[in-house]
């Protein structure tokens, strides 16, 4: 629906008054809140109000709020349905219809008159509960008319029986209603875009807007505890949310009743200790132990049991663990009896199997009835959504693991950047076999599904290729969370209906190959959208989207992060990317000084964040790896990228793993190797395929080694440590 301001046919006092009854009449029902309103008062001789479409009332929360006489301008078909005639009383419309030319000159026109537009660039009611496609004219209505873009978010109507979320959202006669409006702004066009490329560009400038708007406005001062019980309230107690192989629903009344409980008894174990060591499997019992901790006041330490007892150890005392939350029944399952032993000798292990043994029917009934009060459950957690929520680990590819602190702000930045980039609803089942120490399992993977409605499905190894295809069938999921290499498994071995139910696909935490890509487009009809980030961001830096995806790149930086580049000596392409934002990380644990932090800082100023990731990035603003600065060989002063050779051999050979490696070489300096799961690799192929890509032959291997199995972490990254140490072996 767009709308355009004109003349009410009543004088001004009619108006006034007419405005006040509104007012009135909207502020006892649903207590309505203006955040921002000092930009109201900001207004120009032309200017164009851009908002969000949540409901059929959106118009008259506008008309009864804006200072000054607005009417819509309505879309034609609209115009002429009941709700548009009864708008037409309150003041004279301007139907237009934003894909035809002749209807947005003529808008412009209007705009040129002075006055007040304002438009819903959605052009419809949204279905999802997130922005919907930002249609391209109203962008160029305002860059042509030269108008200030005043950006309103409208949020809470869409709770209620005048939008179009039946049966997506539990809906309320009377929830409240925030209208949050931005700073007024100019949109700026530059001249080198003419015709079909400038309405795109107004489009993008517009969409960029809203997109900002969305996550701007969205409450990001929450702890995760008080995120869960706003979702209980928005989408019920009785919604399921939760579920995993034991098949046995968890809704949010019964999430936040158990992790109480648990919650508690695990205080009783563990003293006044603030962080917890958490030792399980992507289950709802490791879930239901994250939130128990949460609700507790508690810090969990995720530990990664893929890491050997070393690693696991290490990360212990890089935290200061006293204490680690663990199973009996899990530790057997996946032979963790030796990792077991070398933890229980530098902490006390808490097994999940005693501790059930001890909670009482009294012990439920008191996690009952505490859960059912937001009140008390907040005094029970007690944060501050400044302070740490999680401490996660590095996934220690390139050398020994670091803690990584993230705070609740942190965490509940991240999940409003995704949420304003992509429409995630109620309807949806996410498929999670991501291990949840990892900081895209945990935080894309639980945390912001869990506290946005989204029922998840969590399954506990990534690994079992041929089972995960059978759970996307028979749970029917709509979102799936995966790596490079698992994705390519789960294509290997998984019918062409197995995943017909999905509508997204997220791939992180390592460069998705195009074989991987055009596999899953061909095989399930699906797209996978690449993004990028690091646990240090908890985690999601860029990230393609519906809108606004690239293949071949990781998509836009999300809202509200800045970036800068620096140049590289000896790199003719790509500059080392540093970041900056809501979603960085409060700092470092490090083993050599443990339970120090350590802040982020680079050599752009405290806060920044070095990716030690060398990137381009496009007019549009789509970043494109080109490979980690750690992962450059320097061979007769020329810098090779390792990522490039390994995307050298998958183009040879799609079909396999391979790994790149440097080692010292005293001509040249270093010298590369490829490390490949393929039997009869030969240099021969590669140098074939360098010639047709153009590639020098210095960035060809010199040396091919065939392995049984490139060793992969539990993340889906290549493990370069052991696969460097599998060379001097």
């Amino acid at each position: 629906m767009i709308i355009t301001a004109s003349i009410l046919m009543v004088n001004q006092e009619e108006i006034s008054m007419l405005k006040i009854i509104i007012r009135w009449v909207l502020s006892k029902l649903y207590s309505v809140e203006v955040n921002g309103a000092e930009h109201l008062d900001q207004f120009s001789e032309r200017i164009l109000v851009v908002a969000n479409h949540t409901s059929f009332i959106d118009a008259v929360l506008l008309y009864a709020y804006l200072p000054v006489t607005a009417t819509f301008a309505i879309n034609t078909y609209v115009a002429r349905s009941w709700i548009g005639r009864l708008a037409g009383l309150l003041g004279s419309l301007f139907p237009i219809d934003p894909s035809n030319p002749l209807s947005i000159r003529s808008l412009i026109r209007r705009l040129d008159q002075g006055g007040c537009v304002v438009i819903f660039p959605e052009g419809r009611i949204t279905v999802t509960g997130s922005l919907m496609k930002v249609y391209p004219g109203p962008g160029l209505v305002a860059a042509r008319a030269k108008a200030t873009v005043l950006p309103i978010r409208i949020d809470g109507a869409q709770y209620t029986p005048f939008s179009r979320l039946r049966g997506r959202v539990r809906l309320s006669w009377f929830p409240k209603i925030t209208l949050n409006v931005q700073a007024p702004r100019c949109l700026y066009i530059a001249d080198q875009y003419k015709g079909r490329k400038r309405r795109e560009q107004a489009g993008k400038l517009l969409s960029d807007i809203m997109t900002e708007m969305m996550y701007e406005t969205a409450n990001k001062d929450q702890t995760l505890a008080e995120r869960l019980m706003e979702a209980r309230r928005i989408h019920g107690g009785s919604h399921i949310i939760a579920e995993d192989i034991n098949r046995k629903p968890m809704t949010y009344n019964k999430l936040l009743a158990s992790s109480v409980v648990l919650g508690k008894q695990l205080v009783k174990h563990s003293n006044f200790d603030e962080t917890i060591g958490v030792l399980l499997p992507g289950t709802l019992a490791t879930v239901t132990t994250f939130w128990g901790l949460q609700l507790a006041g508690k810090v969990p330490a995720m530990l990664n049991y893929t890491a050997g007892p070393q690693g696991m150890v290490a990360a212990s005392e890089t935290a200061q663990l006293n204490y680690v939350v663990t199973s009996r029944r899990f530790i057997q399952l996946a032979k963790l009896e030796q990792a077991e032993i070398a933890l229980s000798e530098k902490v006390e292990l808490i097994y999940l199997e005693d501790i059930a043994e001890n909670i009482s029917w009294l012990d439920k009934l008191a996690g009952l009835v505490i859960s059912r009060f937001d009140g008390w459950l907040k005094r029970l957690a007690s944060r501050d959504a400044k302070q740490k929520a999680v401490i996660l680990f590095t996934s220690g590819s390139e050398g020994t693991p670091k803690g990584v602190v993230l705070s609740h702000q942190n965490l509940m930045a991240n999940v409003q950047q995704l949420s304003s980039r992509i429409d995630f609803n109620a309807q949806d089942i996410a498929l999670n076999a991501l291990p949840l120490f990892h900081s895209f399992g945990l935080s894309a993977g639980m945390i912001l599904p869990v506290t946005s409605g989204v029922r998840v499905f969590f399954y506990p190894s990534p690994l079992h290729y041929r089972v995960v295809p059978e759970v996307a069938y028979e749970i029917n999921a709509t979102l799936l969370f995966g790596t490079n290499t698992f994705l390519a498994g789960y294509a290997r071995f998984a019918d062409a209906y197995d995943f017909y139910s999905l509508r997204y696909v997220f791939a992180g935490a390592e460069r998705l190959q195009d074989e991987v890509r055009r596999t899953w487009q061909d095989k399930f009809g699906v797209r996978i959208f690449e993004g990028y980030g690091a646990t240090e961001t908890s985690p999601v830096i860029a990230g393609n989207t519906p809108l606004a995806s690239r293949p071949g790149t990781v998509g836009r930086l999300m809202p509200g992060m800045e970036h800068r580049l620096v140049k590289v000596t000896g790199l003719e392409e790509g500059q080392r990317l540093l970041v900056r934002g809501p979603n960085v990380m409060q700092g470092y644990l490090l083993h050599d000084n443990p339970g120090v932090l350590v802040p982020p800082v680079s050599e752009a100023g405290n806060g920044w964040y070095d990716t030690g990731d060398i990137v381009t990035i496009d007019e549009e603003g789509f970043i494109r790896i080109c490979g980690r600065a750690k992962r450059f060989a320097k061979i007769a002063g020329e810098m090779v990228s390792l990522s490039s050779v390994e995307m050298l051999a998958s183009k040879v050979w799609p079909d396999a793993l391979h790994a790149a490696v440097s080692i010292p070489d005293e001509r040249k300096g270093e010298l590369i190797v490829l490390l490949t799961t393929v039997e009869s690799a030969d240099r021969t192929s590669l140098i074939t395929q360098a010639k047709s890509d153009g590639v020098a032959e210095i960035g060809v291997p010199r040396k091919l080694v065939h392995v049984s199995n490139i060793p992969v972490l539990g993340t889906g990254k290549i493990d370069y440590v052991s696969a460097t140490k599998m060379l001097a072996a």
